[in-house]
């Protein structure tokens, strides 16, 4: 499985990367206004760092004007992958990006048939929001095994890249339903290698250390 940090700051990112942690970035508008660059600065900064798929996302809605933007944020670099809403226009965007060999994450997913139109307009990624619809008292994480089993059935190229990843749970449910990533806020990454045994066995030989003759 596959890990992308949700970030848009250069710190969270190059710890990450350096951790071995992550093969790629997720961006968007709300992340990368912290950053306190403009967009295309911040986004030079984090494909000089990552060597992977860089999510990057339109602000237009219209067809026209979703490939004219994300023309322009390929152009950055050989590893932007152009973030498109999940609209109508949005899946018209994604079919041409498709035939021009440009890579696309279909965000704000949240069904099964959206996720299926996403995979037959030629989206490289699919991104179901988990924890949103936990917080509507809907199961995210039933969606997310919904939508890998229609594209096991169908042999879709899609990936499925869950999003809005709120706890370490989110994380092992995903890889044990066979996602293909999941993108997570650098908060959680650190979660992943904590445990409280791991602290107390850790204290446990280095105090048991100090009881070794020197010499």
């Amino acid at each position: 499985m596959k890990f992308f940090i949700d970030s848009g700051d250069i710190g969270e990112i190059k710890e990450a990367w350096a951790m071995g942690a992550i093969d790629g970035v997720t961006t968007n508008p709300s992340l990368l206004s912290k950053a306190g660059l403009p967009t295309r600065k911040a986004i030079e900064q984090i494909c000089e760092v990552v060597d992977g798929p860089i999510s990057a996302e339109v602000l237009a809605t219209d067809t026209q004007g979703i490939l004219t933007e994300g023309r322009e944020l390929a152009k950055i670099h050989k590893n932007i992958v152009v973030k498109v809403p999940l609209l109508i226009d949005g899946l018209k965007a994604v079919r041409v990006f498709k035939a021009e060999g440009v890579k696309t994450n279909v965000t704000l997913c949240f069904s099964a048939t959206q996720a299926l139109l996403a995979a037959k307009a030629g989206a490289s990624y699919i991104s179901p929001f988990v924890g949103r619809l936990d917080d509507l008292s809907e199961d995210g994480m039933e969606l997310i095994q919904q939508i890998v089993t229609i594209y096991d059935n169908y042999d879709f190229d899609t990936e499925v890249l869950v999003a809005s990843v709120r706890h370490p749970i989110h994380v092992v449910q995903s890889a044990l339903m066979g996602a293909h990533v999941a993108t997570i806020p650098f908060k959680v990454i650190t979660q992943l290698a904590k445990h409280p045994m791991t602290d107390l066995g850790l204290a446990k030989f280095l105090e048991d250390a100090k009881k070794i003759p020197k010499g």
